[in-house]
């Protein structure tokens, strides 16, 4: 029996038909970065007196599986983890290259299995019920380009053996950071220097009473779109936008051609009026968080389109 080596890790992962009931075909291999997915359940100490000094045996608490999985921004695998925070997108084929849109505030969101395997020990996580929470992304010049998933799940089941089967290697073409560009009101937004944003389905964990110590479900609560962006300045675009109180589209998006592309589109940004501080002889820089609400015309928040080869999620 070999130790576990994070190199040799295996995620696959299926969408549920049923919330909470692993599916037994329909697993993709997917590509990670890390992942801290997995039951935990802790330990309460006895609170009971006339004893002496030496403590009574601690009484387990719930069982919770929450954590938060890092996966590359991709061309074709991320449409699994758009489909998990949005729901099923409308999708449309024009010879070969299909446009995925996955837009926010579906009423129902679909849940998965994600599969976690060691297969040196062998062990294998299979967590089940799996919901999507939160998405934060960081935009900048270099480096690798990942989100970071905020996952709730209802439980695990620990298998010796994989349940996803023989898989095959999933293909990955990254986008790269220096593709990325911002635009505000559809022109190119200049002097960036770096850009995050949060997507959240603020979800509400149902914490019922029942014999596994498990939640029920997590049910969607209101949509939320939010982040930073720091620029150099060099004119008062950004602060006279933010004085104003109007809001304005922001978009933020990978390019590799036009058959190659994720943009997210957050319709309606409001920016808050924010200092400009000179902290030395180097450039000075303004930071912006803002917030995106719906856009009272098209009834959305955030529209993710997706543009690549895959005929459907």
């Amino acid at each position: 029996m070999a130790r576990a080596r994070g190199a040799n890790a295996i995620m696959a992962a299926a969408f549920e038909t049923t919330y909470g009931v692993p599916p037994t075909s329909g697993f993709r291999k997917l590509p990670f970065v890390s992942s801290n997915l997995g039951e935990e359940q802790g330990l309460i100490a006895s609170d009971l007196l006339g004893y002496g000094r030496e403590p009574l045996p601690p009484t387990r608490d719930v069982v919770n599986n929450d954590g938060d999985v890092v996966v590359p921004i991709d061309l074709r695998n991320f449409g699994n983890w758009l489909k998990l925070f949005m729901g099923a997108p409308s999708s449309t084929d024009a010879t070969g290259v299909r446009t995925h849109v996955f837009t926010s505030g579906a009423v129902a969101l679909p849940s998965m299995t994600v599969e976690v395997g060691l297969p040196e020990v062998p062990s294998y996580g299979q967590n089940f019920g799996v919901r999507g929470n939160t998405m934060r992304v960081q935009m900048q010049r270099s480096g690798l380009l990942t989100a970071t998933l905020g996952l709730i799940a209802q439980g695990e089941n620990k298998l010796v053996a994989s349940a996803a089967g023989t898989l095959a290697e999933a293909s990955v073409e990254r986008f790269s950071p220096f593709q990325g560009a911002i635009t505000r009101g559809g022109q190119p937004l200049g002097s960036v220097v770096s850009a995050d944003f949060t997507y959240t389905n603020n979800l509400d964990k149902v914490e019922v009473i029942r014999g596994d110590g498990r939640i029920e479900d997590a049910d969607p609560g209101m949509v939320g779109m939010s982040g930073n962006i720091a620029v150099r300045f060099r004119d008062t675009t950004l602060l006279d936008q933010a004085t104003s109180g109007a809001p304005v589209e922001l978009t933020f998006g990978w390019v590799t051609d036009a058959a190659r592309s994720l943009v997210f589109t957050a319709h309606a940004v409001y920016l808050p009026r924010a200092k400009t501080p000179v902290t030395g002889p180097n450039g000075v820089q303004a930071t912006f968080a803002w917030q995106a609400a719906k856009d009272m015309t098209l009834g959305k928040t955030v529209t993710a389109t997706l543009i690549n080869n895959v005929a459907t999620y």
